[in-house]
């Protein structure tokens, strides 16, 4: 389980064959086995040395995710698990992504597109992750939808520097999902 509180960047280092390599600088505190959100998709760490680490990433997540479509260069957010005696600071986030958003208006007013499917669990003031970004939604209407990023998170994650037509990671609130699913079914008798 993650926060959506990102703690470093990261540079893409290499993808062949279903291998990422991401370096830091600081290095992070993995190990091999830990996981680790890379723009808020949980991969699992399985070499590591002191520039950086691996992960396996499957063809399904290359697919469903933007992680596919990275180049050697690009930064990305990462983010390690969250510990039992961690303070909960952004939201609940999995590191399972729902689908991919596309940027239309970037900078502090970042407004993405998204598919109906996606934005039926966005609510104005809920949250929402954004390549693995904890947000706060400012705004949402059939297309897509917006959230106001302060000089902080501008300057300390991947969103500052996104363009017009990015693609982005997105994850929805994990708990709109469950109350779907369980309204769909019906309360018990």
């Amino acid at each position: 389980m993650f926060t959506g509180l990102v703690q470093a960047t990261g540079v893409v280092a290499g993808l062949a064959g279903g291998r990422l390599r991401v370096e830091t600088r600081p290095p992070l505190e993995l190990a091999e086995g830990d996981s680790v959100a890379v723009n808020g998709v949980c991969l699992t760490a399985v070499a590591l040395d002191e520039r950086g680490f691996e992960a396996d990433v499957v063809g399904e997540t290359l697919e469903r995710t933007s992680l596919g479509a990275l180049a050697e260069g690009e930064s990305v957010n990462l983010e390690l698990p969250l510990r039992a005696s961690d303070r909960l600071g952004g939201h609940v986030v999995q590191g399972h992504v729902d689908g991919t958003g596309t940027v239309e208006t970037p900078g502090a007013r970042l407004r993405i597109a998204a598919e109906p499917e996606l934005l039926r669990y966005v609510v104005e003031k809920g949250s929402i992750a954004l390549d693995g970004v904890s947000l706060t939604v400012a705004a949402v209407d059939a297309a897509g939808f917006e959230v106001a990023l302060i000089p902080e998170t501008l300057e300390r994650t991947t969103l500052g520097g996104l363009a017009p037509g990015r693609t982005v990671n997105l994850e929805v609130d994990v708990l709109a999902k469950y109350v779907e699913k369980l309204t769909a079914r019906g309360a018990p008798a």
